[in-house]
Order: C-alpha cells, then sequence, then structure tokens
C-alpha cells in the first residue's frame, strides 16, 4: 500500500485532508478512520475523489477509479489526531497536530515532499525519454531546472489563497454601488451536463458580489437527457435564471447562439457548462467599465480545477492585449466579456470553426473592438478532466484544424497576406509563414572590433546558407588592433562584393555606431547584427521580413540561443531586474517555457538588437538609436520609441540563431564603466518612466520581476502592482 497527504488545511474548528492511497492492484480496498489522541474513533466527513494522475503513474494509464481522499473532521487547538489508513493488512496512523501541521507547511518540508513526489517510474520514464530525444546534457539542463523550482516560495494553491479576495473584501463588493451598473448576460451552452457540474457553475453565479446579471442557458442535450428540472428549479427561485431546452444538439457553435439570442444585458460573459466564476468575477468587469467607458471587450486571467473542484492549479497569467500571440495561440480564452452591440455585429459563433469557434469569436470582437481591457486577476476556474483541450489536446485535433483556419481568415479580413499557417511546437500552437512582398534589399549592418574569425562565421553563414539572397552587408570597423583584421577585410571585400567596410574612428558608442553604418545603408530594411551571432534556421531573414514587411510592425526580434542550446534571448520584459531583461535565459530549447512563450511568435515592448529587424524609413522618422545611450539599453530605448510610434514590436522564435554572447567588449569592470552604465540606466528611467511605474503591459504583474522564467510573484518581497525597482 502506498498513500500521501498532499495538503492540510486548519480552520477555525475542523481540519481538512487531501491525499491518496492505492494498493498493489487498482481494485485493493483502502479504508479511513480518524482518531482522537486517546485513539478513540471519531467522526469525519469522507468524500473519494478521483486522482487521475495517480493512476497514471503507479498503474500506466487513467483508471475509472477514486484513488483520492477528501477528509474533513473536527479539531481543538492543543490536541493530538490520527489519521488512520488500512490496506492489505496494512494499518498506518499519521499523527496530526497544531505543531507538527505547521512544521509540514515550512518551506524544508515541502521540498522534501516535491523531491519525494518526483521519486516515480513515470519520471523516470519522462526522463529517459527526453535523454533520447534532445540528450544527456540538454537532460542535466533541464533535472537542474526542475530541482531549482522545488525552492519556489509557493504552489500556486497557497498563492491563490493568500492573494484572493477576504470575506471584508467580498462584503464591501456587494455593497458597492457605482456610477454605472451594466448588466451582463451570462451565456451557457449545455450538452449532457454532468448535473454536479451545471449545478456548481450556477452556484458560482449566485454567489457573485456583483448583482446585475442574467444567466441565458441553451441546452442541446437529447431528449430525456436535458438538465431542465435542475434549470427550472434555479429559474423558479431567481428570475435572472432563463433557459431554452433545444431538443436537439446544434453543436456548440448553434446552442451558444440559442443562449445569446435570450441576452437582454449589455455585456456578454461567455462560460462553459462545467466551469465555475470567481466570487469577485462580475465586479471586477464592472470595475473596469466604469473606468474606461469605451472598452466593448476585455478578457481576464484563468486557472483549471480538478475534476472535484478541490485543486487549483496551472494559473494562466496573461499580457494586456497582444495579437500576434493571439495568432499563435488562443491565449485569451476565459473569461471573455463583449458588449452585446459588438457581438451582434460581428455575427455571433459560427457553426464551421466548431472546435475553435470561441477562437474565431475572439478575433472578430477584437478586430471590430474601440477598446479592449485585460484584467490581471483569476476570474475563471476551467475544469480540467481527460477527454479536455485543457488537459489532452490530442484528444480534439479537429479544433486544431479549425483554429488554423480562424487564423486565416482572421489575416484575410485585415488585409495581411500568409502561406500557410501550421502547427507549432504543440497542438494549438500556431505558426504563421508570411508572403514576402516583393524582393526587397535587407542591409545587415554589423560592428566589428577584431574578433575577424567569429565576424566570418556569422557573415559566411549568411552568405552561404541563408535562403534570402538579397542582402548586402554594412561593416563597422571599430578601432580593431590587429592587423588580421585589416587583411580580412581587404579578403572578404574582394570575396563578396556585397560587404562593404566603413571606419569609426571615434570612442566606442554603440548607437552611434549603428547610426553611422545606417548611413550607408542602401536598403529598405536594416537588420542590425552581432558579430558573434550564427544563423541556425537558413530562413530567419523571412521569418523576420515577414512581420517587419506588415504596416502594424516597427521591429522585429529573434531567438538567440547559447552555444549549449540554453536560451540567450526570447524576448524582453521592461521591469525585470529594475530596468529591463531578456526573458527565459538559461532554459534549454527543448525545455518547455510558461505556456509555450518562448516557442511563440508575440509582441513585446522590447527585443534585443543583436539581431533586430527594423524598416530604414522607422529608423530615420524616430532618429535611430540614441546616442546618449552609449552602452546599455538602446536596443531597448529604440523599440520604445517604436512603440510611441505605434508600431508593433514583434518576437519571433523561429528566426533563430546562435549568440556567442559580447565576445567584441568588455565587461562593465572599471569604475568608470560601472558609473557610465548606472548613468544610462537613469536617463533611460527618466525617459520612459510611466512603463517602469505601470509596468510592462506585455508582462502580467502576478509574475515576478526577479527571475525570467515566469514564476509567481513572491508575495514577501514583491507586492502585487508595485514593480520591483534596482536601486542606483
Amino acid at each position: 500500500m502506498k498513500f500521501n497527504v498532499d495538503v492540510v488545511r486548519i480552520r477555525e474548528n475542523s481540519i481538512q485532508l487531501n491525499g491518496w492511497a492505492i494498493g498493489k492492484t487498482p481494485d485493493a480496498r483502502i479504508t479511513y478512520q480518524v482518531e482522537d489522541g486517546n485513539h478513540r474513533p471519531l467522526d469525519f466527513r469522507y468524500v473519494a475523489t478521483r486522482r487521475d494522475d495517480v493512476s497514471q503513474i503507479y498503474f500506466g494509464s487513467v483508471i475509472d477509479r477514486e484513488f483520492g481522499f477528501d477528509i474533513q473532521f473536527p479539531y481543538e487547538r492543543g490536541k493530538d489526531y490520527y489519521l488512520v489508513v488500512c490496506g492489505e493488512k496494512r494499518r498506518v496512523r499519521v499523527k496530526y497536530n497544531e505543531e507538527l501541521i505547521r512544521k509540514r507547511s515550512s518551506v524544508a518540508h515541502k521540498r522534501m515532499q516535491k523531491i519525494r513526489d518526483l521519486m516515480n517510474m513515470e519520471t523516470a520514464r519522462v526522463c529517459l525519454d527526453f535523454w533520447k530525444e534532445n540528450g544527456f546534457r540538454a537532460l542535466v539542463i533541464k533535472s537542474k531546472h526542475k530541482l531549482q523550482g522545488i525552492d519556489n516560495d509557493y504552489d500556486y494553491g497557497e498563492w491563490y489563497s493568500l492573494t484572493r479576495p477576504s470575506e471584508e473584501e467580498l462584503k464591501r463588493q456587494r455593497e458597492e454601488r457605482f456610477s454605472y451598473m451594466p448588466k451582463f448576460s451570462i451565456v451557457i451552452p449545455a450538452y449532457k451536463t454532468p448535473e454536479r457540474y451545471l449545478r456548481e457553475m450556477l452556484d458560482s453565479i449566485v454567489a457573485q458580489t456583483y448583482e446585475n446579471w442574467e444567466v441565458c442557458v441553451a441546452d442541446g442535450s437529447p431528449r430525456g437527457q436535458s438538465s431542465e428540472r435542475l434549470l427550472a428549479r434555479y429559474a423558479q427561485q431567481d428570475r435572472r435564471f432563463k433557459y431554452v431546452i433545444l431538443g436537439e444538439n446544434k453543436g456548440i457553435s448553434g446552442n451558444t447562439n440559442a443562449a445569446m439570442d435570450m441576452a437582454t444585458g449589455d455585456f456578454i460573459v461567455l462560460a462553459d457548462h462545467d466551469d465555475t466564476l470567481t466570487p469577485d468575477a462580475l465586479y471586477e468587469c464592472a470595475r473596469v467599465l466604469v473606468e474606461h467607458p469605451s472598452c466593448d471587450c476585455m478578457y481576464s486571467d484563468e486557472d483549471k480545477m480538478d475534476m472535484d473542484g478541490g485543486a487549483l492549479f496551472d494559473p494562466h497569467f496573461k499580457p494586456d492585449f497582444n495579437p500576434d500571440l493571439l495568432c499563435s495561440v488562443n491565449y485569451i480564452c476565459h473569461l471573455f466579456v463583449v458588449s452585446h452591440n459588438l457581438a451582434s455585429r460581428v455575427g455571433g459563433f459560427r457553426q464551421e470553426y466548431d472546435g475553435a469557434q470561441d477562437y474565431d469569436f475572439i478575433f472578430r470582437c477584437t478586430e471590430a473592438a474601440g477598446e479592449i481591457c485585460h484584467i490581471p486577476r483569476v476570474l475563471y476556474h476551467w475544469r480540467c478532466h481527460k477527454d479536455s483541450t485543457a488537459s489532452n489536446p490530442e484528444s480534439k485535433l479537429y479544433a486544431f484544424e479549425s483554429g488554423s483556419r480562424a487564423i486565416l481568415a482572421h489575416y484575410e479580413r485585415v488585409g495581411i497576406e500568409v502561406e500557410k499557417v501550421e502547427k507549432g511546437i504543440d497542438y494549438g500552437i500556431y505558426h504563421s509563414v508570411f508572403k514576402i512582398a516583393g524582393n526587397p534589399l535587407v542591409s545587415v549592418i554589423i560592428p566589428n572590433k577584431d574578433h575577424s574569425a567569429d565576424l566570418d562565421t556569422c557573415l559566411r553563414a549568411i552568405e552561404e546558407r541563408a535562403s534570402y539572397k538579397n542582402v548586402e552587408f554594412i561593416i563597422v570597423e571599430n578601432n580593431s588592433t590587429q592587423k588580421e583584421t585589416f587583411e580580412y577585410y581587404e579578403r572578404i571585400q574582394k570575396e563578396f562584393s556585397n560587404v562593404r567596410v566603413v571606419r569609426w574612428e571615434r570612442e566606442f558608442n554603440y548607437s552611434a555606431i549603428n547610426n553611422f553604418g545606417e548611413t550607408f545603408a542602401s536598403g529598405e530594411y536594416l537588420l542590425f547584427l552581432n558579430n558573434d551571432t550564427e544563423l541556425i534556421a537558413g530562413n530567419f531573414i523571412e521569418e523576420m521580413l515577414g512581420y517587419c514587411q506588415r504596416d502594424d510592425v516597427g521591429a522585429v526580434g529573434a531567438r538567440l540561443l547559447y552555444q549549449d542550446d540554453t536560451i540567450q534571448h526570447a524576448g524582453v520584459v521592461v521591469g525585470f531586474g529594475g530596468i529591463a531583461g531578456h526573458t527565459f535565459i538559461g532554459l534549454h530549447q527543448a525545455e518547455n517555457s510558461y505556456f509555450h512563450r518562448a516557442m511563440s511568435a508575440q509582441d513585446y515592448s522590447a527585443v534585443t538588437a543583436a539581431c533586430m529587424m527594423t524598416k530604414k524609413s522607422l529608423f530615420e522618422q524616430v532618429g535611430g538609436f540614441s546616442e546618449e545611450l552609449a552602452v546599455a539599453f538602446n536596443d531597448i530605448d529604440y523599440c520604445m520609441k517604436v512603440r510611441a510610434a505605434g508600431k508593433l514590436v514583434v518576437y519571433n522564435p523561429y528566426a533563430l540563431l546562435y549568440h556567442y554572447e559580447s565576445k567584441s567588449r568588455g565587461l562593465e569592470d572599471t569604475p568608470e564603466k560601472v558609473a557610465r552604465f548606472n548613468r544610462e540606466i537613469k536617463i533611460f528611467s527618466e525617459k520612459w518612466p510611466d512603463i517602469l511605474k505601470d509596468g510592462d503591459p506585455y508582462y502580467n504583474p502576478n509574475l515576478t520581476l526577479r527571475k525570467s522564467n515566469f514564476a509567481l510573484r513572491d508575495l514577501k518581497k514583491e507586492k502585487i502592482g508595485e514593480p520591483y525597482r534596482l536601486e542606483i
């Protein structure tokens, strides 16, 4: 027999235990008892729960058995209690009292528990598969990150319990009256819904602190299998509940449209029949509408809950509206709210996109919206089961094919030409390949000081292995001292007619050097490139050019790897480390990043100029690189100027190169260099105070600024809504 108690919660007068137990076979009988300090039996509440994770690990497949338990019993301070687990001729007692529970909640205990949780055959199998596919070095890196994750300050369930609204806050919300009290119509398509799940959804609406709402349920279940009795009971108790029994299944789009037809509210709220809303969901939506009167479309963060609704996990903390991320994945999903007027104008759900009908609807709404708002709070719990795309994407392959067509339709409506939309790193992650208009000249600008071997590797890789050929190279010679460097310049210009070396003869200033190089460029597009880079993807120029040609895009960055195939650059978040930093540094390219963000094309506030493409006309319009930023933050500053001009900055992971990292310039290791670095921090901070004060719109305030891996914000050190700033 094996068992584990995962969660212990003390309430005012009770203890709740969540865990699991199994025998040698799935049919082994396990029983539970609760005893007081003198081993006398106590009454307790017991609920059996599914634990598909346990089933998968110990029996190799998901088995229709309830291996989990939820046990609750009365508790008095200072007294001892015992949980007794019996099975297969074993009887094990686990002691509980206030002191022991406090110890088991300590960081050290949690760390050991996490290590024990990893010690199973499923972990060994996953490691072996990863080793075979990616090699031993990649496995070592991934294992290191896994073990580092053990030291995270919070499990999500604990973090959520510390950040959700208190009962006092919920009471205050119930009493608050806004100057504008919009009516929300929560539309729910139902089909063969388990009564318990539908009841939990409806009860979560009844529990809302904001009261101006109605519920519209359209049940498309076969005759005799509808939820009419349950729905009628709610409708009799509260006139805000409305429903229609369709008598046939019209598909998820048809059923949703039927629910929408009943709506009389100012705003439509989309909800699934087996999920739940948080008590403050509609209050938060109403508050946003009061603060943003022109908002006609909004979405929130979300998480997942297990089938029994007892455990929350996998929170999705999203960026503010990110159109290119939306074209990579339906990151908006839940909770989605749209004005009734806008929903009517775009035409409701379309049956030909069933499986991705919400994705198509979200595209059409966001295309036509006046203002799109994001609420950085979890307002929706998405129930996750084995047949749901929430846990098993391959169970609904047709949904991803529909999603591809939804993206193509979006591009067609907004006038963007694409070659294809194909599967990305995983099902539900899409890779858009854009058509290149014409054959424009790309000017590759590379500053160089000595290191001619690195420069040759960089340049020759593009000449010989890049698939895009209409390029010119502007090598900006920057005070080299080695004779071999100048000999190389002579040779390379003779070998390749599209290479030109120009001389910068003043002190080092990265911004000024690149601005100087740009004056010699003849191309319509500029590709700023470090001399210590080497292409991996032969089509990296096309990948960058496809985005850069769009009218709404001003700069495009690439995914850069260190020599050991770990990430050096995958976009920039303003606020990391106090000013700005790269995302997912050190993550192996074979590892999964937060919601696959490292492998999803998306908009960021900035990208690195180690490999950055921009339009020459825009570069000149915004004044190029700011020369008062001689070394640091000049590329971030340029991207900020691009965004201030109303253009997007895109990170494209499919433009892939190695970056051997700063071989050409020394470290900031002298008092003069440190003083200059601090001076440039001050310049950047004074130029762009709002984003440092308010936070990066492409990064969620619930995530930490101290690490690059999108971990939960440390509640002890970083208050939500108050960006961490570096002391200068």
